[in-house]
């Protein structure tokens, strides 16, 4: 496509470049402008969304080279964008969403569109596993199902063209010859749709036009938004109308009458599944064992038995569908059984981890295509950028591509060469049989094996490593060597969620409303470095951490967001400004104190933050006289400036005493008029907590705080903020304890009859706390909640697992989906904050991202 072809499917109109439109090629989409390494060939769409507007980013992205831009503000300042092509359309989202339907209608092939509640990503993932031996396919990365990831995915249907379009042909006619053949360049394609609200998958269904559809399951997911599940259930199946083949379960009720009533048997072939009834299309009786299930069904006229290492409902389900699906589209053939014995769990996540010798590690592997390995550069780029780190990638062949192998390696070395790979190690003989591709210094080994044969740590300090490969390569060994060691028991914090949680909180404030997260005391237990690098990702204004050293921390880390120190103390002024970090000054003492180290090292102009006492009676001024002396001190001497003043509230939460709450902001409001009024420049003011800002929007003023309800507790109902921190251990030991014996320290377990007991290596050491014992503390294992027996030692705690099928190695939840964090909070008599604070640093971290 050129510019020009763009204008005219999305019907924009040209206010820049109209004459060098056709010489403007687009080779790439891009909605986000943190995300752009590659700025050739770029179309940026400046979509406009409740907090965000991509039109404040075009002179940023201009100035970073690119040219292309889809925009839809009016009043938009395009003085100094000389050379660029700029679209003007009435939306920007609607025009891309336009341009992706464009591209869709110009393939063929069959297209599968999956929708459901739950088990979209996971169904898709497994069928690419099954059929990829034989048949290419096309799928959308990761869950990119929503009104702008289906967009973004099926545009790569455009990519896998213009990667034939690149190739170096002998000449014209060979090259336009490969792109008559366009549409044999995959056999199938797969993408999934979800929606959130009513009205949305009617714009997905133009984009998708699935020629199959498959839905998976209706539940609870974003049911605020519909009526009744009957109307959610209507809105996902709009995805089919152009479906000549639709397969579903007949045991969901809903979904089966709901089929029958949209599309009459005669406008499509409906090809359903059961494991109760067996007039269904596919019959599939289901034995589950210990550790896995066996399903029983007929193919090609004769009884096929296959297991799956699946026993839970949701890994049989979605088996399940898939083996639908082959069975509808007469895909079924004797190796099928054995694939699907290998399924395995889906890695829908990136998970960052500590490694060894200062590394972190980023584990990607069983996720390797092309399309999903630039997702994971993007990612370690971000990650690395900050810190300045190495980026290592360690690579298995990609199997399954669509491209020739020379085309899949020039595309590889691309990739790495775009974003930055200071070292490569590539594993795999298609590898290490285009070593010429790939710039100098750069590793091969034919398998995995070669590799750790020759592994040596001492070669890995202080990098980023990003771990890529196919599941064939068994990458899970390397990891093993390249990771710390801890004990089983981890904390893993979603990326993700924490972002989902910022952007419902930024949906209460108005757009101009600037916003400081809280980030002391380890990001609330979180994690300081990589929760910072998350949030600086997602340009908040301000992070306020408690004292001098966790923004040190930040500071030695990359972290270039403005930083607030709560908690100044008098020697580490110095530093503080050494480092750019902004003091809280609530005094006249801490002032004099910090604007004589100004002074001593010859600043001018330096922010600094004023803390009214309002009514909490911490620190903060209280005097009238004395806020305005300081105030008035600092406006005559120079070296500092006023950044912001604030307070803040002390019952929030509490509705009891919301008289209380607003005259502390009218104390507020009134001393920090002085200081505005007072000052030439403009002073932020702030005064709203996390509480604050779901309960009282109407004074968030210039700028508000966000801190326990970004990790996932909130005040309202209407909010919900999303899980952020899973807590999890492992069972170590079962037992059997006979009656009349007791457990743990103090013989305060006592046995009246005979019991089984898991041991787990938590403790109070851990931040498992001594108040959870003897019954008070829950976990979650194996699909139900189990008490605490006895007291919780030290790094050891003991569960009541009495008649469970439970063995070691098992996974427990502490806290997470179903031990809540309030829960925990309830049981232990304290609150939130000393759950998450209290979980100690021994217990690794895990980040994960979609």
């Amino acid at each position: 496509m050129n510019l020009q072809d763009v204008a005219g499917a999305i019907d924009g109109y040209f206010v820049e470049g109209e004459q060098r439109a056709r010489q403007m090629e687009v080779l790439t989409i891009s909605i986000d402008s943190r995300q752009i390494v590659d700025v050739e060939g770029c179309l940026f769409f400046a979509i406009k969304g409740v907090r965000h507007d991509g039109h404040r980013y075009l002179k940023d992205l201009y100035l970073k080279g690119v040219r292309q831009f889809v925009i839809s503000s009016p009043d938009i300042d395009l003085s100094g964008f000389s050379g660029a092509g700029i679209l003007r359309v009435p939306d920007a989202l609607e025009a891309m969403q336009k341009l992706a339907a464009r591209v869709r209608r110009k393939f063929s092939y069959p297209v599968l569109g999956i929708t459901g509640s739950n088990g979209k990503t996971i169904v898709k993932e497994w069928l690419f596993e099954l059929l990829q031996q034989d048949i290419r396919i096309i799928r959308s990365p990761k869950s990119y199902n929503s009104q702008v990831g289906v967009p973004l995915s099926v545009f790569k249907m455009n990519v896998s063209v213009q990667r034939v379009q690149n190739q170096t042909c002998l000449d014209f006619a060979e090259r336009k010859k490969r792109l008559m053949n366009m549409n044999k360049n995959f056999d199938l394609g797969i993408f999934e749709a979800g929606i959130s609200e009513p009205g949305e998958m009617e714009n997905l269904a133009e984009i998708i036009a699935p020629t199959i559809g498959l839905i998976t399951n209706i539940g609870d997911a974003h049911q605020e938004s519909f009526k009744s599940k009957e109307q959610k259930a209507d809105e996902k199946l709009r995805l089919f109308k152009s479906c000549e083949l639709i397969i579903y379960r007949k045991d969901q009720e809903l979904i089966e009458q709901r089929i029958h009533e949209e599309y009459p048997v005669q406008n499509k072939i409906l090809f359903s599944w059961s494991d109760t009834d067996r007039h269904a299309g596919l019959f599939i009786a289901t034995t589950i064992r210990e550790r896995s299930t066996r399903l029983s069904f007929f193919a090609e006229g004769k009884e096929e038995q296959m297991e799956i290492p699946f026993t839970d409902e949701a890994g049989i389900e979605n088996a399940c569908h898939c083996l639908a699906f082959i069975m509808a589209t007469k895909r079924w053939n004797k190796q099928m059984a054995g694939r699907f014995s290998g399924l395995q769990p889906v890695a829908m996540r990136l998970e960052l981890k500590q490694g060894i010798n200062h590394c972190s590690l980023i584990n990607d592997y069983y996720n390797s295509d092309i399309d999903s390995l630039e997702i994971a550069l993007q990612f370690l780029y971000r990650q690395s950028a900050a810190g300045r780190q190495a980026r290592t990638l360690i690579l298995s062949d990609i199997r399954q591509s669509g491209m020739g192998s020379d085309q899949l390696v020039r595309e590889v070395g691309r990739l790495t060469r775009l974003y930055g790979i200071d070292r490569l190690i590539c594993i795999g003989e298609q590898l290490s049989g285009h070593q010429s591709y790939f710039k100098g210094g750069t590793s091969f080994y034919k398998n995995t094996e070669e590799f750790l044969l020759h592994f040596n740590p001492s070669q890995y300090k202080d990098e980023q490593i990003l771990l890529k490969g196919a599941r064939e390569f068994r990458f899970e060994r390397i990891a093993a060597l390249l990771q710390q060691k801890y004990h089983q028991t981890q904390m893993e914090v979603d990326l993700n969620a924490l972002v989902e949680n910022l952007n419902r909180y930024k949906a209460l404030l108005k757009p101009e409303t600037k916003i400081t997260i809280m980030v002391k005391a380890f990001s609330y237990g979180n994690g300081n470095i990589e929760i910072a690098r998350a949030l600086e990702f997602q340009k908040v204004d301000y992070l306020a951490v408690a004292v001098a050293d966790e923004g040190i921390d930040l500071r030695q880390a990359g972290i270039g967001t403005p930083i607030m120190v709560m908690n100044p103390e008098e020697h580490s002024f110095e530093m503080m400004l050494e480092y750019r970090l902004e003091p809280n000054i609530y005094s006249t003492e801490v002032f004099q104190k910090f604007d004589l180290v100004a002074k001593r090292m010859a600043v001018t102009d330096y922010p600094v933050h004023l803390k009214i006492e309002s009514g909490m009676n911490r620190l903060g001024f209280s005097s009238e006289n004395e806020l305005l002396s300081v105030s008035e001190s600092i406006l005559r001497g120079g070296r500092l400036r006023v950044q912001s003043v604030f307070s803040h509230l002390a019952v929030s939460d509490d509705p009891a005493q919301d008289d209380f709450t607003r005259r502390q902001y009218e104390r507020f409001r009134r001393l920090s008029d002085l200081v505005v009024c007072s000052h030439p420049h403009p002073v932020i003011r702030h005064l709203l907590n996390s509480a604050g800002i779901e309960r009282f929007p109407e004074f968030q003023m210039e700028m508000v705080r966000l801190g326990i309800g970004l990790y996932g507790v909130s005040q309202s109902q209407v909010l919900q903020a999303g899980t952020v921190a899973r807590w999890t251990t492992v069972i170590s030991q079962v037992k059997v304890v006979q009656a009349g014996e007791t457990v743990g320290y103090g013989r305060k377990g006592k046995v009246e009859t005979t019991k089984q007991i898991a041991v787990i290596p938590v403790g109070y050491a851990d931040g498992f706390d001594r108040r959870l014992s003897s019954g008070t503390g829950k976990v979650w294992l194996n699909g139900q909640f189990y008490s605490v027996i006895g007291n919780i030692c030290m790094d050891m705690t003991m569960i009541d697992v009495t008649g469970a099928d439970v063995r070691a190695g098992d996974p427990v939840e502490l806290m997470g989906d179903h031990v809540k964090l309030n829960d925990l909070a309830r049981w232990m008599g304290t609150i939130p904050y000393e759950v998450l604070t209290g979980i100690s640093q021994r217990v690794r971290r895990v980040y994960i991202q979609e």
